[in-house]
């Protein structure tokens, strides 16, 4: 049993593997029951809208910009270039580790963004949740910027992402929630495939895919582009179905995060990582 959680576990973490269909699956089993237990929390005490949904987003915005740190540490992107970047290096605060990668860096987040709903939910301030996750973000944000030489190369990423997903919101669903669904994935499809097709290319810097699945279908059809299009589609099913089925508002906006957020968080670490050359 030892050898094995180390070699389906611990040993892609240290050595950079990425993913195999065991921690997947475990992953996702995990993730699941994370999911039940988390909307039975929230049922009946905190109202799943628009203004929710846009909090829990800043939360998945500073998880992955936490992960982009640690990758560009890791690659030795992240350079001295002020005395403050000299010290996080010198903190080791953001080394490769257990808590700053998958599925390290989600408990990491979560906790923040549980802590933060407990203590407002209390006070009865929960308009501030969103701007709890920035103020967090802001300062990390603020160290990748000086590194951002490719960032001109978000250009073509966010123009895929945001092309299905306005054209979803204006001529078919009318709903920013289900909109955001496609926009998440689309997010996640383009980068990969912008990254790893192209941008590989134009920079020198050697990317690859660590996602089972997504492995996968660039295997089969010897481009990340047939990736885009899949994720597009499907989310754009998925939006369909949260649309026609009839279910309490709070748990189609439910579904409707959990979609968001598994295309959101890999997507944005994606863009910001490709950004700093990480």
């Amino acid at each position: 049993m030892e050898n094995f959680i180390y070699d389906y576990f611990i040993s892609p973490i240290w050595e950079h593997s990425g993913y195999n269909v065991i921690n997947t699956l475990t992953y996702a089993a995990i993730a699941i029951v994370s999911v039940y237990v988390i909307f039975r929390l929230l049922k009946n005490r905190i109202a799943i809208d628009e203004k929710f949904i846009k909090s829990i987003l800043c939360f998945v915005l500073l998880g992955s910009t936490l992960r982009v740190v640690t990758d560009s540490i890791d690659t030795g992107a992240f350079k001295a270039v002020t005395p403050v970047h000299q010290m996080v290096l010198d903190s080791h605060v953001y080394d490769y580790g257990y808590l700053t990668v998958t599925p390290g860096i989600y408990l990491v987040t979560a906790f923040l963004l549980f802590v933060s709903i407990g203590i407002l939910y209390k006070i009865k301030r929960m308009d501030l949740l969103g701007y709890i996750a920035l103020a967090i973000w802001l300062p990390h944000f603020l160290l990748l910027i000086p590194l951002m030489e490719y960032a001109v190369y978000a250009i073509p990423i966010l123009l895929l992402a945001a092309i299905p997903a306005y054209l979803t919101y204006k001529y078919y669903v009318k709903d920013k929630i289900l909109s955001g669904v496609v926009a998440g994935h689309a997010l996640d499809g383009a980068a990969t495939f912008f990254v790893i097709d192209i941008f590989s290319g134009i920079s020198g810097i050697r990317y690859g895919e660590q996602h089972v699945f997504s492995a996968g279908i660039g295997e089969i059809f010897d481009t990340y582009f047939a990736f885009y299009l899949l994720k597009v589609a499907i989310a754009i099913a998925a939006a369909h179905l949260l649309m026609k089925e009839k279910m309490d508002i709070d748990e189609r906006n439910y579904i409707a995060l959990v979609l968001m957020i598994i295309g959101f968080a890999p997507g944005i670490r994606d863009v910001l990582r490709m950004m700093v050359g990480g």
